[in-house]
């Protein structure tokens, strides 16, 4: 065989391993043995959503964005309802921004989300947009969170989850500063970045499920 022949068959070989890969990872979740409890969060990113085909592909619960800064998700109430349809436990986020004010935000929240004390606790999302050039100092920001977050609780009757990406967490250490749970985010890996053990975990960003086009977060709750 030629060296270029060889050569050949070397890629080729590689580009089958690398689609197997890639194959596995989009299918790859934790194992129900370890994390029994297990769901999805989605945002109106991710289109109209199948709930009933979810929750029978293994979903065990499903959280939905309702707010965006002061603005709403488009598909949150379809979502809302959808997910009670089909049987699953839901839950709301609200996704931070540092570009709006936080009592505004709590506000337009608890105007979107329906009071349902049988509903999973709500959670704010932290992380680092494109379009917010807005990073204020830790204390100024660590106080407003904490006022949002007892307005959203006032109205939800649970302590909120703190959903922080690992850069976020590494500029404002918020994990240290609230206590509230946290939902912490790693694909494949479990996350080891927030000062406390987290009580939720998005295992994968890119898992490919049926009733859901395109790829979905995929989340595992603390055994």
């Amino acid at each position: 065989m030629s060296g270029f022949r060889r050569f050949l068959l070397v890629v080729a070989v590689l580009a089958i391993l690398a689609a197997f890969g890639w194959r596995y990872a989009m299918q790859w979740r934790p194992a129900v043995e370890t994390f029994a409890v297990q769901g999805v969060d989605v945002d109106e990113t991710d289109g109209a959503i199948e709930w009933k085909v979810v929750a029978g592909g293994g979903a065990d619960f499903a959280y939905a964005a309702a707010t965006h800064g002061r603005q709403r998700d488009r598909l949150f109430e379809e979502n809302w309802q959808g997910m009670a349809a089909a049987g699953l436990r839901r839950g709301a986020v609200h996704i931070w921004s540092l570009c709006a004010d936080g009592v505004e935000q709590a506000n337009a929240f608890n105007t979107m989300v329906p009071r349902d004390l049988s509903a999973l606790p709500a959670a704010i999302d932290f992380d680092f947009a494109e379009g917010c050039a807005t990073r204020p100092e830790r204390d100024a920001l660590i106080d407003e969170v904490k006022r949002a977050a007892t307005i959203v609780e006032a109205h939800t009757g649970k302590p909120v989850l703190l959903r922080v990406s690992r850069q976020f967490e590494k500029n404002y250490d918020l994990s240290s500063a609230l206590r509230r749970p946290i939902w912490a985010i790693g694909n494949f890996l479990r996350p080891d970045y927030a000062a406390r053990p987290w009580r939720m975990w998005r295992a994968s960003d890119i898992r490919r499920i049926d009733g859901i086009e395109g790829p979905v977060n995929w989340n595992v709750a603390a055994s």
